[in-house]
């Protein structure tokens, strides 16, 4: 299978990955989620090369995950804003800094911490069951097929 034919699977995770699933797409998400707005920002804090971020921001754009709107008019100057779809991609970076903060710190401790604005603590990304407010680990929860095996599974039956 060519990487390019992995958003074609009937897998979440393998769509998701078709759009954001490469470091440098990552990494300007990360840097959307911060202060950058615009191209320059977002090519100095990422590190790569000027064609690798427009790219992604294109990319981005037209997933509808980020949103491109002109703040100048001579010279022709935008900005990048997340959209609703690309801000719901939170709890994805929130999961890979937490990750990284466990397994991939080199005994420095956390780069930086997420503080509550509520209540000041600091806080660890996780997953809550949406009906009780359990945790979700992997020893809690299974998986079964959805909607869209369950049509897959019907159409090969008949």
């Amino acid at each position: 299978m060519r990487w390019d034919d992995v958003g074609n699977q009937t897998c979440s995770i393998a769509r998701t990955l078709a759009v954001v699933g490469d470091r440098w797409t990552l990494l300007v998400l990360r840097e959307a989620f911060g202060s950058a707005r615009r191209f320059e920002q977002f090519q100095r804090r990422v590190g790569a090369s000027r064609p690798i971020v427009a790219d992604r921001l294109g990319r981005l754009v037209e997933h509808g995950i980020l949103e491109r709107r002109a703040y100048r008019e001579r010279p022709s100057r935008f900005e990048y804003r997340l959209t609703r779809k690309g801000s719901d991609l939170q709890p994805v970076l929130l999961a890979l800094m937490a990750w990284g903060d466990r397994w991939m710190d080199g005994g420095a401790g956390r780069p930086l911490e997420l503080v509550h604005r509520e209540c000041g603590c600091v806080a660890t990304p996780r997953l809550d069951c949406d009906g009780c407010g359990e945790p979700l680990t992997r020893q809690t929860i299974r998986l079964r097929p959805g909607p869209a095996l369950r049509r897959l599974d019907r159409g090969a039956d008949g």
